[in-house]
């Protein structure tokens, strides 16, 4: 007979990782199918692959060569455009920067682009869809993921990596810990620029809880069976995203 697994011991004792992945949100199963190949993945759900010095050390090592490479190649002569578009099109400042969570819970100060005019609700209200507050310009750099560029400097500081799950607000932390089970797992790896929720589909302002679940899953799934060759696929699915290029891809 098989072994009933329940929510209390889920992430401490199991024997089969499909099985587990299953019992948490299985809405973005089907995503995953041509992207990773969970059959021949046995990673726990106790010991994850970046709870290793070692791994750590790979995937901060990449941190840093990619940041600096961004930096240097990129972001040295676009920011100074966005900066003088988003300045011409409404007053206030050109970065926008806000308390997150990252590893462990910690909090960190998020570099963004300002995509929205100066508003006191900026702090506690997400961007919504249709939101009259994000600006022309803002609009433009959130379609084509641009805001999101001074996160660079957040991978180079040690804050954030390139890759992971996304960092929400603080008060969006506070209401799904409480809503979703096993949420604090998501903070047990550094936030990301990109992650895999966010190549698989799930991005922008959502009100339904079980895609916010299935997001969450992904998060975790992600933590769970990281790996370079996967950091590398998620990488190029990110860059080919603003082109509306759909790439159709091998399992790991």
């Amino acid at each position: 007979m098989q072994k009933k697994t329940t929510s209390a011991n889920i992430f401490y004792t199991y024997a089969d990782t499909v099985q587990a992945d299953n019992l948490y949100t299985p809405g973005y199963k089907n995503l995953l199918e041509g992207f990773i190949n969970t059959r021949a993945i046995t990673t726990s759900l106790l010991q994850q692959p970046l709870d290793g010095i070692a791994n750590r050390g790979i995937k901060r090592g990449f941190d840093i060569l990619f940041s600096i490479i961004m930096i240097v190649t990129v972001l040295s002569w676009l920011m100074p455009i966005i900066a003088i578009f988003i300045w011409i099109d409404s007053r206030g400042p050109i970065f926008f920067f806000q308390k997150r969570n990252k590893r462990n819970g910690e909090l960190f100060t998020c570099i963004k682009f300002r995509s929205m005019v100066v508003n006191a609700d900026a702090d506690i209200l997400p961007a919504r869809r249709n939101d009259k507050r994000i600006t022309s310009v803002g609009r433009f750099l959130r379609d084509h993921y641009l805001d999101e560029l001074p996160q660079f400097f957040n991978v180079l500081m040690g804050d954030m990596s390139v890759i992971g799950p996304r960092p929400h607000m603080v008060n969006d932390n506070l209401k799904y810990r409480k809503q979703i089970d096993h949420y604090e797992r998501r903070h047990k790896g550094k936030p990301g620029i990109t992650g895999l929720a966010q190549v698989l589909g799930y991005v922008g302002a959502t009100e339904n809880i079980q895609e916010i679940k299935d997001r969450i899953g992904l998060d975790i799934f992600y933590l769970r069976h990281w790996s370079i060759k996967l950091d590398m696929k998620i990488i190029w699915r990110t860059i080919l995203k603003p082109f509306r290029l759909s790439l159709n891809t091998k399992e790991v």
